[in-house]
C-alpha cells in the first residue's frame, strides 16, 4: 500500500507496517510542546491524569514566547506556572527568557529538537510549521498537550491527502503564501 510521508511518519511512530486515510490509531511522541498561554492550562490538568511524572522530560519542550516580557502581572503569573513545572518535572528543555529563549517554531528547529520523521504535538496553532522540515505535527488543545506530557502517545486520525497540481505563472505581487490561503 502506498503511503503519503504523513502515513509513513504516523505508521512508524504507532509501530506498524501501515497506517489507512480515516483510521484512528495511537502513536508514540518525539515531542510536546506547550508555551506560556497554552502549558498553564495544561500544567493545571495533568494531575487529572494520575502521574507523579511527564513521561520523558527530554521530550517536553516549554518556551515561554507570547507573553514575554511580561507585560502586566497575569502575564508574569502565566511564566512562572510554566517555570515551577518545568523545574519541579526537570524538563530539560525549558527556554528562559532572557537566557536562551526565542520564537517557539523557530527555537525548536534551531536547538535540533525537531526534525525528518518526528512525530510533534503542540498547543499551538502554528505546530504544524514543523512539516516544512520533513516531520509530521499538528496543533492540539491543552488537555490533549497534558495528555501527550503524561502518556508519551495520543490518538490521530490518519489525514487522507489531495493532490494539487499548479500550472502557470503568479501575477505580480502574489507569491507562496497567497496561493496556499486560497487553496
Amino acid at each position: 500500500m502506498r503511503m503519503t510521508m504523513s502515513q509513513k511518519i504516523l505508521a512508524a511512530h504507532a509501530g506498524r507496517d501501515s497506517v489507512h486515510a480515516g483510521e484512528l490509531i495511537v502513536a508514540k511522541l518525539d515531542l510536546v510542546l506547550g508555551n506560556d498561554i497554552t502549558a498553564p492550562v495544561a500544567i493545571r490538568e495533568f494531575p487529572k491524569f494520575g502521574r507523579a511524572g511527564v513521561f520523558d522530560p527530554g521530550r517536553i519542550a516549554l518556551v515561554p514566547d507570547h507573553f514575554t516580557p511580561n507585560k502586566d502581572i497575569k502575564a508574569a503569573e502565566q511564566c512562572a506556572v510554566m517555570r515551577a513545572f518545568a523545574h519541579e518535572q526537570n524538563i530539560a528543555h525549558y527556554f528562559e527568557v532572557g537566557h536562551d529563549c526565542g520564537i517557539e517554531h523557530a527555537l525548536l528547529p534551531e536547538k535540533g529538537l525537531v526534525t525528518a520523521g518526528d512525530l510533534v504535538i503542540g498547543a499551538d496553532s502554528h505546530t504544524c510549521t514543523y512539516g516544512a522540515l520533513g516531520a509530521f505535527s499538528t496543533g492540539v488543545g491543552s488537555t490533549d498537550m497534558a495528555a501527550g506530557m503524561s502518556a508519551g502517545k495520543t490518538w490521530f486520525r490518519v489525514p487522507s491527502a489531495i493532490r494539487v497540481v499548479l500550472r502557470g505563472r503568479l501575477r505580480e505581487w502574489v507569491c507562496g503564501k497567497d496561493v496556499i490561503l486560497h487553496l
